[in-house]
């Protein structure tokens, strides 16, 4: 019995000691103690401040101040921004992108105190100019920098060049930062395990190494606005595993079209402004994975290939601004296979020389469609007024004609921008249209042949900008927009009285018409105006006193050649903005202020 229960008693006391230890050991910290301390005074060299990450919301991603978690006491590894070998403790892993860091990162700093780090990533931050100094080198279990959008500045210290694990570098965006003469071949030659090079906008004075396309690692090169220049390769592009290749932006790179091997994965290519030329090749069809294809403001000619018709995976394209003339397969008319990719989101196919009538569009999808500047004729499909999701319709400078009902915009209630300008169309108000284009904001059908009173109040709250200009408009009902900034009028045939602008107006136009009467004081409730030209119509009477004063932001007043009289008011303000101002041909007098 005494033998049973002094076993018994021993596997308690035994029990008691592993749940002593184990409960001591989970609530021991992680990290070690200098490790706290190094970080508290990195917390400590920076000042916090919302704007330093401002760009963050641009791109979706929510920006707070990570480093306010960190107090003394407490175990780092828990931190935000923090990561830790779950072993030895030591600190692997530091993410301060979006974190409101303001200031400068010394030679000193303790950040280089971190010989574990296998990621670091300080993007979106401003760092006040400092420059990627040699501390960075010493980091040589590194797999993955990210200084973007950071505010570095200076030459990039090569010793960044033989961080041998690099997986990813991202340098991106900071504008004032720069590799040295021969810096960049050095980062090709050494960091060989290379998955994703960001380097967009960082200067590069160098000719596009030939090697770099060799890295068959590659899976996200950009490097749009670096200053490259020379001629890229010409030979096939075999990186299997590459899916994104920005070069744009580098406007004295030159070359053709890339070519890719059929085993291929790339998914978006921008090539837009740079010196690429010659024609698009049929083998472009070879692209099946691609999604997003600029290459707008180049030197490409000839027709669009039909081989396109097989990217059927295309989101965005943008072909604007070459000389693409489809004379040879297409007899100047766009290609109808483009009209049924199912896919398609965005189109740009401005300023080209493209001819023809427009065809009827079949996806659902599309949101912006670009086709302004080119040749292109006859009505405006109808099955443009179908696309619920279109935000952007722009098919300015073309030679469209054909009668259009304000009914027959009733189904693109996310609309926001409309340009119609520079053609031969016509407009009927349909009953009830005031609720069509909730959401338009700005609205272009300057230059076309619209008659008669203008009655559509479209976008009363949303319209920011309305350009009815070289049209032979007689007068308006109501100029109801609330937040209307810019509201161009003139050379149309408003015979009414001078119609007020609304509060909100900065810029506002009604010359050459046949405007009469006086100005009414109501004018000078806009005290946003900063543009007021009422110039070239019949206009008479004296001009209000409060003219000279009712608005800090007038720059350019222009009367000139109506029928005001009296003394010119002496009310303008001293440091006022006005830079143009014009009275003349009118009858009145005193001097200008």
């Amino acid at each position: 019995m005494m033998s049973k229960l002094l076993l018994c008693v021993i596997f308690f006391l035994s029990c008691s000691q592993l749940l002593s230890s184990s409960f001591s050991n989970s609530t021991k910290p992680l990290c070690p103690h200098h490790q706290t301390l190094t970080l508290l005074q990195l917390k400590q060299s920076f000042s916090i401040n919302s704007s330093s990450s401002s760009d963050c919301d641009s791109y979706g991603v929510m920006s707070y101040p990570k480093t306010e978690s960190w107090k003394k006491g407490s175990d780092c590894c828990l931190w935000d921004g923090v990561t830790c070998d779950k072993v030895t403790g030591h600190v692997i892993g530091l993410d301060l992108s979006c974190s409101w860091l303001f200031g400068i990162i010394h030679s000193n700093s303790t950040l280089f105190l971190f010989p574990h780090l296998r990621r670091l990533n300080l993007a979106s931050n401003d760092f006040n100019y400092s420059s990627v100094s040699a501390g960075f080198g010493r980091f040589s279990t590194l797999m993955h920098l990210n200084l973007s959008y950071s505010v570095f500045s200076g030459k990039i210290a090569p010793e960044i060049f033989h961080l041998s694990n690099l997986v990813s570098l991202d340098l991106s965006r900071n504008y004032e930062a720069e590799f040295a003469p021969h810096g960049f071949n050095s980062l090709v030659q050494n960091l060989t395990k290379l998955q994703k090079l960001h380097l967009g906008g960082i200067s590069i004075p160098s000719v596009f190494p030939n090697s770099l396309l060799n890295r068959s690692s590659l899976i996200s090169l950009v490097l749009f606005d670096c200053g490259l220049h020379g001629r890229f390769p010409n030979h096939d592009i075999h990186l299997p595993k590459l899916e994104v290749l920005d070069l744009g932006g580098n406007n004295d790179l030159s070359g053709n079209f890339p070519r890719f091997s059929e085993n291929n994965s790339l998914m978006e290519l921008y090539l837009s402004f740079t010196n690429f030329s010659g024609e698009l090749p049929a083998s472009i069809g070879n692209l099946k994975s691609l999604q997003i294809l600029y290459i707008s403001d180049c030197e490409f000619s000839g027709s669009i290939p039909a081989s396109l018709e097989n990217l059927t995976q295309i989101t965005s394209l943008n072909l604007n601004e070459n000389l693409f003339s489809g004379y040879n397969l297409f007899n100047g008319i766009i290609p109808s296979w483009l009209y049924t990719l199912p896919s398609l989101v965005v189109l740009y196919l401005d300023q080209n020389k493209l001819t023809g009538h427009i065809g009827e569009f079949q996806s659902d999808s599309l949101e912006l469609i670009c086709l302004k500047m080119n040749k292109l004729h006859g009505p405006i499909p109808s099955s443009i007024f179908k696309l619920v999701n279109l935000r952007y319709l722009h098919l300015s400078s073309n030679n469209l004609s054909g009668v259009l009902e304000t009914s027959n915009f009733g189904k693109l209630r996310n609309l926001t921008s409309l340009d119609l300008s520079n053609n031969m169309l016509s407009l009927i108000t349909s009953a009830n249209s005031n609720s069509i284009l909730p959401s338009i904001q700005r609205l272009d059908f300057s230059n076309n042949n619209i008659s008669g009173v203008w009655s559509w109040n479209m976008g009363k709250n949303s319209l920011y900008y309305l350009n009815l200009s070289y049209n032979s408009i007689s007068g308006f009902e109501t100029l109801p927009w609330k937040n209307i900034g810019i509201l161009d009028l003139h050379s149309n045939l408003l015979q009414r009285p001078l119609p007020t602008p609304p509060n909100s107006t900065f810029f506002f136009s009604v010359s050459h018409n046949k405007l009469s009467g006086e100005i009414s004081s109501l004018i000078c409730k806009a005290s946003s105006m900063g543009i007021l030209d009422l110039s070239n119509n019949n206009l008479s009477g004296m001009l209000p006193h409060c003219l000279g004063n009712f608005s800090k932001d007038l720059s350019v007043l222009n009367l000139r050649r109506n029928r005001f009289h009296g003394i010119i008011p002496q009310t303008f303000l001293k440091g006022n903005a006005i830079r143009n101002l014009d009275f003349n041909d009118n009858q009145l007098e005193g001097s200008v202020p």
